[in-house]
């Protein structure tokens, strides 16, 4: 789940792994490693959940399997058809907006606990998102000198991971200080 523990609608695991292919064929494995190199700040995936996307997406001509290997190993590859989705998913479909945050209603019920115990839960998701922000601006750091489209895009998506990070670990030192002055 994202940083900000949002949830979409489903489809974006789909439009991920096409993504991924765009850039050339791959196994399930490929991907998982690519996904952690590249977008895991922005959407994440287990292994399991990208084969079987896999799957579904070959029985619906998106992918098609271009090479097997030892052990059952396939390598995928995007079909014009998945391009099309692709981009039907990129332009005319909107993002849901973010609906859901385990982090917020947990706050939302803080006046559950003693104080000291809901300034500790705050501080806590301050240090979590500094925590994040030094792994982002080491990935930041990693992928300064990258060229080409993908890093370029990635980097501004790594941006937001970063602002949003600092936002949240801002916050949460006011609201923690907003606890200590209302007791």
């Amino acid at each position: 789940m994202s940083m900000l523990e949002c949830q979409d609608d489903g489809m974006s695991l789909r439009h991920a792994v096409l993504g991924m292919l765009t850039s050339g064929p791959a196994s399930g494995y490929d991907l998982l490693k690519r996904f952690e190199g590249s977008i895991a700040n922005v959407w994440s995936a287990t292994q399991s959940q990208i084969y079987g996307e896999l799957a579904r997406m070959a029985d619906e001509a998106l992918v098609e399997v271009v090479a097997e290997g030892p052990r059952g190993r396939k390598e995928y590859a995007i079909t014009d058809q998945g391009r099309e989705e692709l981009q039907h998913w990129m332009t005319e479909v909107d993002p849901e907006p973010p609906r859901r945050s385990a982090m917020l209603l947990r706050v939302f019920f803080l006046n559950l606990l003693p104080p000291d115990q809901g300034v500790a839960y705050l501080r806590r998701q301050a240090d979590l998102a500094a925590h994040q922000h030094a792994a982002l601006t080491k990935i930041a750091d990693e992928v300064r000198d990258e060229v080409g489209d993908e890093a370029f895009y990635g980097r501004i998506a790594l941006e937001w991971g970063l602002r949003a990070s600092t936002l949240i670990q801002e916050w949460a030192d006011w609201a923690e200080t907003e606890i200590r002055k209302a007791t």
